[in-house]
């Protein structure tokens, strides 16, 4: 398995294999909580308009999401966690959209399989990508529409790529396919000074 890491939404549409966008702190932070809540499905579009047809369509129940870190007009929910933690939303559909998580989502066109990762979720995200075990794993970094990223969003692809290189590791031990870890199996890291570890 390789892993790669890019960065903001030219990362994401550069994406190929398995794509985990990641958004530490709110977009993906506030889908991880909505589902905690009991939410049936979250549907992450790329504008403000394509959200509320998509309710008004039926095909959504409520608009959650922001611009400028502010909750639209006409959007039940903002992009919070602890506001999602408290709305009754078990066994609803709903229309994500933010200014940069779910962007990077529907960028990353190229990807054979996407999945959105908060910080909240990092082992579990790393788990399901070596039960998957895709050729190529590209983690990206989101960053904020003006193109600058934070430094934990990169500390947080580091982090998701270590957990895997960890359990991947593991994993080649307890089958025995190696008796300690070894270079002809082990994970390649693309780390994003360009550095294979």
């Amino acid at each position: 398995m390789e892993i790669r890491v890019a960065s903001l939404t030219s990362g994401a549409d550069a994406a190929v294999g398995t794509t985990v966008i990641i958004d530490v702190f709110r977009a993906f932070t506030t889908a991880a909580v909505a589902f905690a809540r009991g939410a049936s499905r979250i549907v992450m579009v790329d504008s403000l308009d394509k959200a509320l047809a998509l309710r008004s369509s039926g095909i959504g129940d409520y608009c959650i999401g922001e611009r400028d870190s502010i909750k639209p007009p006409g959007f039940d929910f903002g992009n919070s966690p602890a506001e999602l933690e408290r709305a009754e939303v078990a066994g609803k559909t709903l229309i994500q959209t933010t200014s940069n998580g779910t962007a990077g989502i529907n960028a990353a066109r190229g990807a054979d399989r996407t999945t959105p990762a908060p910080l909240v979720t990092a082992e579990a995200t790393a788990r399901a990508i070596l039960r998957e075990a895709p050729a190529i794993v590209t983690l990206v970094a989101i960053g904020r529409s003006n193109g600058t990223i934070r430094p934990t969003r990169i500390s947080s692809a580091r982090s998701i790529s270590a957990l895997a290189l960890k359990a991947g590791s593991q994993t080649l031990l307890q089958s025995g396919r190696c008796s300690r870890p070894c270079r002809r199996h082990r994970t390649r890291s693309w780390l994003p000074q360009g550095r294979t570890t």
